[in-house]
């Protein structure tokens, strides 16, 4: 996990754009070139017009922006709901592993961790522990959400914003355009910080065959 956040931190750091000491001339000439990786041209599709690369570092080595317009609005939408999930799954995770045998413990119901305290998972195996009825659950509740989705999208037509899906109960979202472009710029890196975290549960625990709650007390001890 100490790796993780190392990695993470580098990453930021070569993607923040230094322009100290540069003319404006070399800053035009560098303008179609990536900031993260100065070596390829920048993805002429990657123009800093979506939320998250309004300063674009251009960074999309195997060229998923390579297509039309369409193509990349796509990637955005299926970016935004994976995104969505791991910072759903990125607290799921280890308040499960936290609370989950206390709480089966107290019902009378068998813990869904594993033997050594992990959550289910493809890796860490005990899925076969979960009841088909949360699958069932799981699926359905997917389904009318792409469905809600679905209708939104059609009946907002050409105006259309990937991943709004209308549903914003505590008014997160401001109504001018500059604040819901920072809105959505936040939700983005929030989730990509959020899949690499997933990312880090899941070697982590593969590799140690502990939870991330005992790898890495320090983050839960003091609040838990």
């Amino acid at each position: 996990m100490k790796l993780l956040l190392a990695s993470i931190i580098a990453t930021a750091s070569a993607f923040a754009p230094n322009t100290a000491g540069r003319s404006s001339t070399n800053l035009s000439a560098e303008k179609e070139m990536s900031k993260a990786l100065p070596f390829a041209p920048r993805p002429k599709l990657l123009d800093g017009t979506l939320p998250g690369m309004l300063r674009d570092a251009g960074f999309d080595p195997f060229n998923f922006a390579g297509g039309d317009r369409a193509s990349l609005m796509n990637m955005r939408e299926a970016e935004l709901k994976h995104a969505r999930l791991a910072m759903l799954a990125a607290v799921g995770w280890p308040l499960a592993e936290l609370f989950d045998g206390k709480i089966a413990g107290a019902l009378g119901l068998q813990s869904a961790l594993t033997s050594t305290g992990s959550s289910p998972s493809v890796l860490n195996g005990g899925l076969d522990k979960i009841e088909p009825d949360y699958w069932i659950i799981v699926a359905a509740v997917a389904g009318l959400a792409e469905l809600s989705n679905s209708e939104t999208k059609e009946a907002a037509g050409k105006s259309y914003i990937a991943g709004d899906c209308g549903f914003d109960p505590l008014k997160f979202m401001p109504e001018d355009k500059v604040g819901k472009m920072e809105m959505q710029t936040k939700e983005i890196k929030h989730g990509r910080i959020a899949m690499m975290a997933i990312l880090g549960y899941v070697v982590q625990e593969a590799l140690y065959r502990a939870p991330v709650t005992a790898e890495t007390p320090f983050f839960f001890q003091p609040i838990f």
